[in-house]
């Protein structure tokens, strides 16, 4: 059976159950988390060392976990969700399953990477971007997104598949900025330069770009980065797309938090909220992600383009729940792998 993108998304728990299974004290605040272990765990533990309050993460897909806590309701242990999608935090909201987080917390955060009803806040944002082989310079015309449509890019191009959700959340951001007929374009071309040949991960993008395998790819920015890490000799850079004055700007999207409807720990959980929204929160993120602090005055790790050195597109973070139905639609509608 061939199952939609739609139905990827919504049975995320069925085909992504990746949760672990270890048993949660009575005491822990329990963490439902589509954030990768590594990458939360560090800054997890300095607010046990600062606090005192232990922590416990149940993790999986953002999606997989939300469809999770919904079926769960008031019998979830979940006193929290994080999530690495603004859309999947929308729709939560909508969902009834979260609880508003007071003022003093999320007046540190600007309101576009929050909800407007308080109920959950944005932590680290990510951009898209291209990743290029720095040796191919067929490619050195791509400036746009949507010049990943150009046929001269047949079997060069490397995505991912349409239901990853920075990949849904993209396409939204492009479908509000220029519409829906032109994206549909857009995403039409891209399918035919990448001959229904896509990919789970986008860190394998980065990889088969370096090797030559690829000459380009569309990609979060810091996978880039720690590719780099590891390879620091590899032959690929970052192109920021869409610049200048008629550039609609890259693709934003934050990963979040929210605190559960029925948490018995709300004041715990508002505790931990605060911490990775304060200062030695945020700059944590920034170190260990690579991604962008959301708290103002709080700077990015050195190696990234520094934040306000580029043009990003004006979408508030809300409007890629808001409008995840009508990007599925569209995904669907192309036929996207």
């Amino acid at each position: 059976m061939r199952f939609s993108v739609r139905h990827l998304w919504v049975l995320g728990v069925l085909l992504t159950g990746t949760a672990s299974n270890t048993a949660f004290s009575e005491d822990a605040l329990v963490i439902y988390s589509g954030r990768s272990d590594k990458f939360v765990k560090p800054v997890l533990a300095a607010f046990t060392a600062e606090t005192g309050i232990p922590v416990k993460i149940h993790a999986g897909k953002s999606t997989a976990l939300l469809t999770k806590l919904k079926l769960e309701g008031n019998r979830t242990t979940a006193d929290l969700f994080i999530s690495n999608d603004a859309g999947n935090l929308y729709k939560g909201s909508e969902f009834g399953l979260f609880q508003a987080i007071p003022d003093d917390i999320l007046g540190v955060i600007p309101a576009g990477s929050r909800a407007k009803n308080k109920q959950w806040v944005g932590l680290s944002a990510r951009a898209r971007v291209l990743v290029v082989n720095t040796g191919d310079t067929t490619v050195e015309f791509v400036k746009s997104v949507f010049d990943l449509a150009d046929p001269r890019l047949q079997g060069k191009l490397a995505i991912t598949h349409s239901s990853n959700e920075s990949y849904i959340a993209g396409v939204t951001v492009y479908m509000l900025e220029v519409g829906k007929e032109k994206t549909a374009a857009w995403l039409t071309g891209m399918k035919g330069n990448v001959r229904r040949s896509v990919y789970n991960k986008h860190s394998k993008i980065v990889a088969d770009v370096a090797a030559g395998k690829k000459a380009i790819g569309l990609v979060n920015h810091y996978y880039i980065y720690r590719h780099l890490a590891k390879h620091p000799d590899a032959p690929i850079s970052i192109r920021l797309p869409d610049q200048g004055k008629d550039g609609m700007g890259v693709a934003w999207n934050v990963a979040g938090i929210a605190i559960s409807r029925y948490s018995k720990k709300a004041e715990q959980a508002q505790a931990l909220v605060k911490f990775l929204v304060g200062e030695k929160g945020q700059a944590q993120f920034a170190k260990v992600n690579r991604e962008y602090p959301v708290r103002p005055g709080i700077a990015a790790a050195k190696e990234v383009p520094a934040a306000g050195s580029f043009k990003v597109a004006d979408v508030p973070m809300e409007e890629l729940g808001r409008q995840r139905t009508a990007t599925l639609d569209l995904l669907e509608s192309v036929g996207m792998p």
